[in-house]
């Protein structure tokens, strides 16, 4: 049997203490003489719209209408209450539930409706004292003052992670884009290499079409095949780079695969062996950009391990090559231990960047824990292949 993960345990449990205090408050208005009716629509309703898995949830069911519907049939349970010979209870079930639901109209509402929800969420949460009381003075001024604490603490804990998830959004998008420009530099570097050569051999067939006109085909075959070759790099590449403009500044230099054994001879310190096994089955003369991408995948690894894994003293890179496709990986034995501080640790977004560029391929990427070790950790890519 699989363990549960810590963060699967917490929602267990959460669950539970909702669940629990739920049905307190069904306990409560069952043993004061209240209806139990208002409860029985509120609870339930408020209920479902947290505790809904995300992955079953349909596509009406948006964040505004979770948040906003049951806190509207709460202000509706309190507004009854206040009719004559009315009276009605509040207890921590609503309360909790409400709270969740003004964190969830914070965090995840769009504009303006994460304004509208959490009044509304906060509005039912705090006016709920006046079922009992029938009025905001005397002992519910207590119980009005402590949701008001509460609602304060839940709303400055949801803006805060929406603005990290804000952050992390935009983020992202520059990584992605910076990616893009270094692939669209890449790209210009494949397709000038390739025109170039067009040019130089169309230019040494102007002149041998009149005096050596048989030996002008092997001379119009390169010409193809480096044509062939243009459009296949342009090809793989141009689908990512619909939003980059003309820039060039700052491109990095395109790496291959003679350059990893460099980059592993260069990378190795004190403590640490890098080996690399090539498959000698790997062609020497695969596209540029499969190269460039395979050299890219070693080099932000390696990174990773300097940035995460100082520890490490055993670092594999292997390539080989079978059915069409390059595989690339590179495993390290760390377990986590690193020298350098926290703000040169970086913030994940390398592999952004890498997934962009493999994706742009045609291939796949995956860094996650070594298979079966226990410890380490791997990152492998694969791209599809073909000789030039």
């Amino acid at each position: 049997m699989k363990h549960l993960s810590g963060r699967g345990c917490a929602r267990i449990a959460a669950v539970g203490v909702l669940l629990a205090a739920t049905a307190l408050d069904v306990l409560y208005t069952g043993g004061t003489g209240t209806p139990l009716w208002p409860p029985a629509i509120v609870l339930p309703v408020a209920l479902l719209a947290v505790l809904w898995p995300a992955g079953l949830r349909p596509d009406w069911l948006t964040p505004q209408l979770r948040t906003a519907v049951p806190a509207i049939l709460s202000l509706l349970y309190t507004a009854h209450t206040l009719l004559p010979g009315r009276t009605g209870m509040f207890g921590p079930g609503e309360s909790a539930l409400l709270l969740c639901l003004l964190f969830i109209a914070v965090r995840h509402c769009p504009r303006p409706w994460a304004l509208v929800c959490g009044v509304l969420d906060a509005a039912a949460l705090v006016s709920s004292p006046v079922r009992w009381f029938g009025t905001f003075r005397g002992d519910a001024v207590a119980f009005v003052l402590l949701g008001l604490v509460l609602v304060g603490l839940v709303t400055g804990l949801a803006a805060y992670l929406r603005s990290q998830d804000y952050r992390r959004t935009v983020a992202v998008g520059e990584t992605r884009r910076s990616e893009r420009v270094a692939i669209a530099a890449d790209l210009h570097d494949f397709v000038a290499h390739h025109v170039t050569g067009i040019l130089v051999q169309t230019q040494v067939a102007r002149m041998m079409a009149a005096s050596r006109t048989n030996d002008v085909n092997p001379v119009l075959a390169g010409i193809e095949h480096a044509a062939t070759e243009a459009l296949s790099s342009m090809r793989r590449t141009v689908g990512v780079l619909r939003d980059t403009g003309p820039e060039s500044a700052g491109r990095r230099p395109v790496g291959d695969l003679a350059g990893i054994t460099d980059l592993a001879e260069h990378f190795a310190g004190p403590i640490q062996k890098v080996t690399v096994h090539r498959d000698p089955a790997v062609p020497g003369d695969l596209p540029h950009e499969v190269q460039a991408g395979a050299f890219r995948v070693v080099q932000e690894a390696l990174t990773n391990v300097r940035r995460h894994a100082g520890d490490a003293t055993e670092i594999t890179v292997r390539l080989d090559c079978a059915e069409g496709r390059l595989r690339v990986s590179v495993a390290d034995d760390g377990r986590g231990g690193s020298q350098l501080p926290e703000d040169a640790r970086g913030g994940g977004f390398g592999l952004v960047g890498l997934t962009e560029r493999v994706t742009a391929l045609g291939g796949s990427l995956h860094a996650g824990p070594r298979a079966g070790a226990g410890y380490g950790w791997e990152v492998r890519a694969e791209f599809p292949v073909r000789r030039r």
